[in-house]
């Protein structure tokens, strides 16, 4: 399951998404995000869908790929979706004792379980188009108005982009720990909650070590390259807009002005 996490990690291949400028896939992202959390009717839901299905088919990575990433939230998804089965008032279908379920109840949880995976798969698509060095760069042009009022942008940025390059490293650590554990007779999957718990705290210990480490050792080699933020730094590839870009734009104005449409008449 560690393996199965896909938030972070870099799917290379030649598709427009790919070549897209990645301010617009930064403002296509929150724009569907935004969408996606006042999504209450099932033309909300065909128009996410139809948005989501033809980036999908655009970036040609392929849907099994997206969709283990899933795997890593299937237990919060589970439990999200049990609190508003059981615990939203309405008309009562079914009793368990002291709880049961309600028809708004499970309305509620279907739209949740939607809300989270178009959530999911939405965002994990800019991270699987997009190299962190371009996120960071389009993160940091997006974001430089904010500077005027002494924002630390560039800042923002690199953490942001640091933070993304660490996930997958961190991810194929923790699979290499475990699977050392596990050869020395280490059960992570027996027991009650509070074992299993208690299993992970030799999990934990080197993975936190091990992120110090890796911490300590990007900072002297940023410090060894006279890194001073970004004042003063040119880049090696500029961010330019293309034809493909403002096309982009174009069809992001359409999707909010359709929205906007359904969400007046409907």
């Amino acid at each position: 399951m560690i393996r199965d996490i896909t938030i972070g990690q870099y799917y290379p291949a030649n598709s427009v998404i790919h070549r897209l400028d990645p301010r617009v896939k930064l403002l296509g992202t929150i724009v569907f995000v935004v969408s996606v959390f006042f999504v209450n009717d099932i033309v909300g839901l065909v128009l996410a869908t139809a948005a989501l299905a033809a980036i999908i088919r655009l970036s040609r990575v392929p849907l099994k790929y997206m969709l283990k990433g899933l795997k890593a939230i299937f237990i919060l998804m589970l439990f999200t979706v049990i609190l508003n089965v059981f615990l939203t008032p309405g008309a009562e279908l079914i009793h368990f004792g002291f709880l049961k379920v309600t028809k708004e109840g499970l309305v509620l949880a279907g739209k949740t379980a939607v809300r989270l995976v178009y959530l999911i798969v939405g965002s994990t698509i800019m991270t699987l188009t997009t190299t962190p060095n371009h996120l960071t760069d389009g993160l940091e042009k997006a974001l430089g108005p904010l500077k005027k009022i002494h924002f630390p942008v560039h800042e923002l940025a690199m953490t942001m982009s640091i933070a993304l390059r660490f996930i997958p490293i961190l991810m194929e650590e923790t699979d290499k720990i475990m699977k050392a554990q596990q050869a020395r007779c280490a059960d992570f999957e027996s027991g009650n909650l509070i074992q299993r718990i208690k299993s992970l705290i030799p999990i934990l210990v080197p993975l936190f070590i091990s992120a110090i480490r890796r911490a300590n050792d990007l900072a002297m080699a940023m410090e060894a390259r006279c890194y001073h933020g970004g004042v003063g730094r040119t880049k090696m590839k500029p961010l330019v807009y293309a034809r493909r870009d403002y096309a982009a734009y174009g069809i992001i104005l359409i999707y909010i002005l359709i929205w906007a449409a359904v969400k007046v008449w409907l």
